[in-house]
């Protein structure tokens, strides 16, 4: 049975339909809006919604270590800022990692914390020796090129975000990109928040 036949008699609609809620689903609308088009059922929608974010979260693991140029950074996602609490690991908020080739895709993925611990097992797993990484400042990234990468920096702390080649305007852009498009769902719960992320990174 293929996955769309799967979704269909999971669904029970039609196969026209089917593709008309996968098209409103491409397009980033939202399930509500979805639902009113299409004339289905939201728990429907919400239903073939989620499926499809699973199998993107799914199809994002499966690839190889690239070489080439990289962009890499961290990010919080979760709620404002809680006062006095300020920089990297904020009260409340979620560490997410990120990736970008450029020139070609992003991955992103949840981490407990951004320390080297964390982020170097995730770095080796994407990225093959001899690629070149940009990265601000942070210490973590220390001993990248011990690990067999070319490693150029740019230190926000000092006012530089950009040196010729040398920045992480791509990443930071997909950052502000993801923050945008999730503020529509007006909070997203932690079982789901992953899929969304993935999400984003597949857009």
């Amino acid at each position: 049975m293929t996955m769309e036949n799967k979704y269909l008699v999971e669904a029970r609609i039609t196969e026209s339909k089917f593709r008309e809620i996968l098209r409103y689903f491409s397009e980033d609308e939202t399930a509500t809006k979805t639902a009113r088009y299409s004339k289905t059922n939201r728990n429907t929608v919400n239903r073939l919604y989620g499926l499809f974010r699973l199998r993107i979260a799914k199809m994002s693991i499966i690839s190889l270590p690239e070489l080439g140029e990289f962009e890499i950074d961290e990010s919080y996602f979760g709620a404002r800022r809680v006062r006095g609490k300020r920089g990297r690991g904020a009260a409340g908020k979620t560490p997410v990692f990120g990736i970008l080739k450029r020139k070609g895709k992003v991955y992103v993925n949840i981490v407990k914390n951004c320390k080297k611990e964390q982020l170097m097992p995730i770095i080796e797993g994407r990225v093959l020796e001899g690629s070149t990484i940009y990265s601000d400042g942070w210490k973590s990234y220390d001993g990248l090129i011990l690990n067999g990468y070319d490693h150029y920096r740019v230190y926000h702390s000092k006012n530089e975000f950009a040196r010729g080649k040398t920045h992480i305007n791509g990443i930071e852009s997909f950052w502000s990109y993801t923050k945008r498009r999730m503020a529509k769902f007006n909070g997203l719960s932690d079982d789901v928040f992953h899929l969304h992320l993935k999400e984003s990174e597949w857009r």
